[in-house]
C-alpha cells in the first residue's frame, strides 16, 4: 500500500470514524444529561404546588423515574468517557497526519513513511485495546449484578 492510499483509506477513515463516533457520544451524553438537570429542576417546583396540581406526587415520582433513567444509561454507556476518548484518538491521529505530511519531526528521516504506520496503527491498536478492556469490564460487571441480585433473592 501506498502513502496516498494509506493515508486515505486508513487514516483518514479513522478520522472520520473517531469523529463521528465522538460527537455521537458527546450528543447523548448532554442530552441526558439536560434531561436530568431539567427534571431535577421541576421536582421542587411541582411539590411546591403538588396539592393544586392533580396527581403531583405521581409526576413527582415520574421525574425521578426519569433521573434514574437517564444517569443509568449515561453511566452504563459511558457516553462521557467514549466521547473524550474518540476525541483524543481522532485529534491524534490527525495531528499525526499533519507531521507526517509537512515531514516534520519525527518524520523528517529516511524511513517516514514506516514510522508513521507504526505510530498511526499503535495509537489504533491502543484504542482499541481500551475499548476491549472496558467492554468486558462491562461485561464482568453485569455478570457480577446478576449474582449479587440472585443471591439477594
Amino acid at each position: 500500500m501506498d502513502e496516498s492510499a494509506y493515508l486515505k483509506d486508513r487514516v483518514d477513515d479513522q478520522i472520520n470514524w473517531y469523529g463521528t463516533k465522538s460527537k455521537s457520544n458527546q450528543r447523548w451524553f448532554k442530552y441526558l444529561r439536560v434531561v436530568e438537570i431539567v427534571s431535577a429542576a421541576i421536582i421542587p417546583f411541582i411539590a411546591g404546588y403538588s396539592k393544586s396540581i392533580p396527581y403531583g406526587t405521581v409526576v413527582i415520582g415520574l421525574f425521578g423515574v426519569v433521573i434514574a433513567i437517564c444517569a443509568g444509561l449515561a453511566a452504563l454507556n459511558k457516553y462521557q468517557e467514549n466521547w473524550l476518548m474518540y476525541r483524543t484518538t481522532c485529534e491524534t491521529l490527525r495531528h499525526e497526519k499533519y507531521l507526517f505530511m509537512t515531514a516534520t519531526k519525527p518524520y523528517d528521516g529516511d524511513d517516514a513513511f514506516g514510522h508513521f504506520v507504526t505510530r498511526v496503527e499503535s495509537l489504533i491498536s491502543k484504542e482499541n485495546t481500551q475499548w476491549a478492556r472496558a467492554a468486558k469490564e462491562k461485561s464482568h460487571n453485569k455478570q457480577s449484578n446478576r449474582t449479587t441480585l440472585t443471591r439477594a433473592l
